[in-house]
């Protein structure tokens, strides 16, 4: 049983071919070093995926791509091979849109994990979206029901929800704005206070100012002007192994507009 903290990575990358082109995979061998990474909007296709994609990080990855290119599409890379694997989560509206991989492991002393990366839809393009982007959280909550009735979960990704005031810097300014939409937060509230996950970042981290996206407009990112919408979402029980101080949000470099989020978790590999 390894005893030493495993480290979980998400990010969204705007693009994988872009963020391979500002160094990622150099970040992630030399800085970072995860055991897995979740990664969210890969916008490529599988044909698009070069040798070295595939194994960002020094890692093995699987993939979920939109059916449209250059849009959406998640990936999960891991050190440690799962003992399944699940592409879609059953819906099929958003399965063509590249959303959702899954690892399961069976781990030592009967622990079921299961580690999920997603890409929430955003809402902030047109109404049409944003009732999608409803239809989504209707149908995923009761996808996340089923997750936590099978055992352990840590899902990472873009929620696109920014929870609570601290979570973002201008909140005042986006009340009717998507993303931060009384419905969206009381989504949010439900997972965490009826459903019983954790939201792990903030768990170990109470601080304002701890964002990991920011506007591409008016300077939005050297201000500090953002929103924390990327998340590490866990049941209680492996949430537990979290360990406080090992949260960051790197942004010595920019890979993307949105910034990685690493947790380290002493899982009994």
């Amino acid at each position: 049983m390894n005893s030493t903290p495993l480290r979980i990575t998400t990010l969204n990358l705007n693009g994988i071919r872009s963020a391979a082109s500002k160094g990622v995979d150099a970040w992630l061998r030399e800085h970072a070093r995860p055991d897995w990474l979740c990664v969210q909007e890969l916008k490529a296709l599988d044909t698009d995926m070069k040798p070295e994609l595939r194994t960002l990080g020094g890692l093995q990855g699987a993939f979920h791509h939109a059916e449209k290119a250059g849009y959406s599409g998640v990936g999960l890379y891991f050190r440690h091979e799962p003992d399944a694997l699940r592409i879609g989560f059953g819906a099929s509206e958003f399965d063509a849109e590249g959303r959702y991989v899954e690892a399961r492991y069976r781990l030592p002393g009967g622990m079921q994990l299961a580690l999920v990366s997603a890409y929430f839809p955003s809402g902030s393009s047109s109404e049409e979206r944003q009732q999608a982007k409803f239809r989504f959280l209707a149908v995923f909550e009761e996808h996340l029901k089923e997750l936590k009735a099978q055992g352990e979960v840590i899902l990472c990704g873009d929620v696109n929800i920014a929870h609570k005031e601290i979570d973002l810097k201008n909140w005042k300014g986006n009340l009717k704005n998507s993303g931060f939409l009384p419905e969206e937060r009381a989504w949010m509230s439900h997972v965490l206070d009826d459903l019983g996950y954790v939201d792990v970042f903030r768990a170990l981290n109470p601080n304002p100012d701890q964002y990991t996206w920011w506007s591409n407009r008016g300077q939005a990112r050297a201000k500090n002007v953002g929103w924390r919408i990327d998340y590490h979402l866990a049941t209680p029980g492996v949430a537990a192994l979290a360990q406080r101080g090992s949260e960051a949000i790197y942004t010595a470099e920019r890979f993307s507009d949105h910034a990685p989020l690493s947790i380290d978790y002493a899982l009994p590999f």
